[in-house]
């Protein structure tokens, strides 16, 4: 099971995935904003989203879990 983290305080924007979809490396998961900025959180390894930790509009802070991913 791999942890996609935050790598910063942000609001959670957009959630792209969702639990049971299939993700190749470098899919774009979620997008964060932080100081009107765009950060895309993407898949670091092709695999199947296992669990969304995170929904729009959720506050995450530095490390907090935002997606598990089983990988392939």
């Amino acid at each position: 099971m791999i942890e996609i983290k935050a790598e910063i305080a942000a609001n959670v924007w957009q959630v792209q995935t969702e639990s049971g979809a299939t993700v190749a490396e470098g899919d774009e998961l979620i997008i964060l904003e932080s100081m009107k900025m765009e950060i895309p959180v993407v898949a670091p390894t092709s695999g199947t989203v296992a669990e969304v930790k995170v929904a729009p509009e959720d506050q995450v802070q530095e490390g907090d879990i935002l997606v598990l991913i089983n990988p392939s």
